[in-house]
């Protein structure tokens, strides 16, 4: 039994009780939300690279660091450095934290009478023995430091603060919180001039998740309500958009409560959007009852003939909608998928809500007058009459003109990058960038990587050979212009030799000895080592910082390294590139791969589902080229625009066919079925752009103005998104009143002359 007999059966009472339970139930579940945005999410866990990273973890700690910044003429007066030595203790302490590098916890390695020592590189008690000039002297001649925790004028000093292993972007938050709190107590913040790194970058993104999240939401809610009133002046309208759409909203944030899915940036996007789609479909719903109104139907008669003429487009466009979002669950990006098919699962529930269990309720209820045809949704007359007559009238220079414009469109589509850069998903004024700029200025790059080499055998890198192997490639490392700063072990042993032999330059060098090494190596008694070399010393590891963000512009460094290992093998050691900076430069080859499978599956299944409705392949194809054009226009337009392809930009494409081919259907459907029942083509066109036409544009005004709300973003690729996704939305628009007429009045015109 067709769903729309169905809903009339129900008694009103139990509707309601179900709607008023899709509402209030998944509410419940809300303070069991989980939100996280944190990188690891978007990498697939069955990744070959991040399978060897979480093998990397059980070895060696993680490259994820905050980066705190202080400057100022008094950074190397001893009132500050006590300061920060006490800032540095409180937060070792703090459970969240792993390791706290700066000037008074580092190990520098120097020369003694019999051998060498590990100290502290500047602490309070030895900057209390040295005047300001030493000071400097002494932190800027280090090896290390420079770049690292000081600037090379001293006139900057840095803190690192790398925390414990972490499960959720609510943990990095705190952490933050914890050290600008400790940097306030401690009296440094008139010094603090930036704080960066992943973390702060996770934070950042979460700060912007939740900004979107508590302006987008009551933002697109209210759009919608105003214009619902504008339309058609009923409170039942009102108080029924609010039940669908908060019905529609916690079915689908309650299904990612129950499978354990975070809330991320994508998933961010759910709300707006179903919000967006719901008082669409509710348009169409209002429309037809308003129709039905003018016919003088009132009671169950009316609310039958709204059923006769949405119910079954509003089944289709359900179901294409649906299969556009469903497809980007073939994205390797986890929160990508999960958007996808939670997406989907909540456009299903919109429909059966909306045609399912909202009937019975306006038969009970629906006792008012609906707007005549001069009040709102009757104001919109014009335009549609104006472009679809246009299209009807002058068909062959519409379609001409049109594959003409293509033809220009089509080319600026290569001009299309595939980029993600996280530093760039921020305006140039957002802190974090200005931070992230001011720390590369000072210090060096935050992207960081990892070249894990490993050898056979228990102590097999404590051969001379292979650690000149491993100098070797940290000196071409360093060369490279992106690189700002290599470390290596052998970087450490150097400077045992060099500390052992009097800090004599000449021994600044690998020893030739391996029992030599051992000796150093059980002297040794630092932190520092323990960072780039396992226990039993067959695996290590050289640590970079780059001054690059892009994933095209690390996949290069990677691409060189590779080769330049494969010209020039370390000893005998196997490489391996790892790191976050490794994980996040995949995701671009993830994301290419989920964008082309998304879309092509989006296309082809709604295709099939086009051919399903009509029964014929030409109608089939017909009612594609509206809904592929958009496409054409959205990927032109980030081509001409310099829009990168990213993680947000990727989803358009499948959003938009799927969202697009809506308005499609219910013009189509309206033509036919009024074609079947008789009318020219021409009184089939007129009376189905006078009726379907206005509910359409209407909509489509609505999700434009919706997705274009979301320009208001202080995050780039959601910025990127909302607008794109109203470029596309709107020129879809304009080819269903323009470009579909003069399609349908060529074919007529062709069927006549074959006739």
């Amino acid at each position: 039994m067709p769903i729309s007999h169905l809903s009339l059966r129900l008694p009103h009472w139990l509707a309601l009780g179900i709607l008023l339970s899709l509402v209030l139930l998944p509410a419940g579940l809300l303070p069991k939300l989980t939100i996280n945005n944190s990188p690891e999410i978007y990498f697939p866990h069955h990744a070959p690279a991040v399978t060897f990273e979480l093998a990397l973890r059980e070895e060696f700690p993680s490259d994820e660091v905050l980066i705190a910044l202080f400057e100022g003429a008094g950074v190397l007066e001893l009132p500050f450095l006590q300061r920060l030595e006490q800032l540095a203790q409180r937060l070792a302490l703090a459970p969240q934290v792993d390791r706290v590098l700066s000037l008074p916890t580092f190990d520098t390695i120097r020369g003694t009478a019999d051998g060498f020592s590990v100290e502290a590189l500047l602490n309070a008690t030895l900057a209390a023995e040295l005047d300001l000039e030493q000071r400097r002297k002494r932190v800027l001649s280090d090896r290390f430091a420079p770049g690292l925790l000081v600037s090379q004028d001293g006139d900057a000093v840095a803190l690192a603060v790398r925390p414990v292993a972490m499960d959720n972007s609510v943990q990095r938050l705190a952490l933050e919180r914890t050290v600008r709190t400790a940097i306030a107590d401690a009296g440094l913040e008139p010094h603090l001039t930036a704080i960066s790194g992943q973390l702060p970058l996770d934070v950042a993104q979460v700060r912007a998740m939740m900004r979107d999240s508590l302006v987008f939401i009551p933002g697109t809610l209210a759009i919608g309500m105003l214009l619902l009133w504008w339309l058609f002046r009923r409170w039942l309208v009102l108080a029924a958009a609010a039940v669908v759409i908060g019905a529609t909203i916690n079915v689908s944030v309650g299904l990612l409560i129950i499978t354990g899915k975070p809330y991320t940036l994508i998933s961010a996007i759910l709300p707006p959007l179903l919000s967006a789609l719901s008082i669409a479909l509710l348009i169409h719903w209002f429309n037809a009852l308003s129709h039905g109104a003018r016919l003088g139907l009132s009671g169950r008669e009316r609310v039958q003939h709204a059923l006769d003429w949405v119910a079954r487009p509003a089944f289709f466009t359900a179901v294409t909608t649906s299969v556009g979002l469903a497809s980007l669950s073939f994205s390797p990006i986890q929160p990508v998928a999960t958007f996808g098919w939670v997406a989907a699962v909540g456009v299903c529930t919109l429909f059966i809500v909306t045609i399912g269990l909202l009937p019975t309720v306006f038969v009970r209820w629906d006792r008012g007058a609906w707007p005549n045809r001069r009040q709102g949704i009757g104001r919109l007359q014009w335009v549609i009459s104006g472009l679809s007559a246009l299209g009807i009238r002058r068909a062959a220079w519409v379609v001409g003109i049109s594959i003409m414009l293509f033809g220009l469109l089509v080319p600026q589509i290569i001009k299309v990058k595939t980029e993600t850069d996280i530093f760039e998903f921020f305006k140039d004024s957002h802190p974090l960038t200005l931070a992230t700029e001011r720390i590369h200025e000072q210090l060096t790059g935050v992207t960081t990587l990892s070249i894990v080499l490993d050898a056979e055998g228990r102590d097999s890198l404590i051969d001379p050979v292979r650690l000149q192997a491993i100098r070797d490639l940290t000196d071409w490392l360093e060369a490279r212009p992106e690189i700002d700063r290599a470390m290596s072990m052998a970087d450490l042993i150097e400077e045992m030799h060099w500390a052992f032999n009097e800090e004599q330059p000449e021994f600044r060098r690998i020893p030739d000895s391996g029992p030599l090494i051992a000796q150093y190596l059980l002297l040794y008694d630092g932190e520092e080592l323990r960072e780039l070399v396992n226990r039993e010393f067959d695996r290590t590891r050289i640590m970079l910082n780059l001054n690059i963000h892009g994933a095209r512009a690390i996949n290069q460094v990677m691409d060189a390294i590779e080769a330049h290992t494969v010209q020039q093998p370390v000893a005998d050691m196997a490489v391996t590139i790892a790191g976050y900076g490794r994980l996040f430069a995949d995701q671009e080859q993830l994301m290419i791969q989920g964008q082309i499978r998304s879309l092509l599956s989006a296309v082809v299944l709604i295709a099939l589902l086009m051919w399903l409705t009509w029964r014929s392949v030409a109608r089939a194809g017909l009612s594609m080229i509206p809904n592929l054009a958009p496409v054409v226009v959205v990927f032109a337009t980030m081509g001409l625009l310099g829009v990168w392809l990213d993680m947000a930009t990727a989803m358009i494409a499948s959003v938009t066919v799927g969202i697009a081919v809506d308005d499609t259907i219910h013009l189509l459907n309206g033509y036919w079925r009024r074609r079947h029942l008789g009318a020219s083509h021409v009184s089939a066109l007129v009376r189905t752009y006078h009726t379907e036409g206005r509910a359409i544009v209407a909509t489509t005004l609505l999700l434009c103005t919706q997705f274009m709300l979301l320009g208001l973003s202080p995050f780039i690729p959601t910025i990127e998104f909302g607008l794109l996704t109203a470029l596309g939305l709107f020129s879809a628009l304009v080819l269903d009143l323009l470009l579909l007429p003069a399609l349908l009045t060529l074919i007529h015109e062709r069927h006549k002359r074959l006739a």
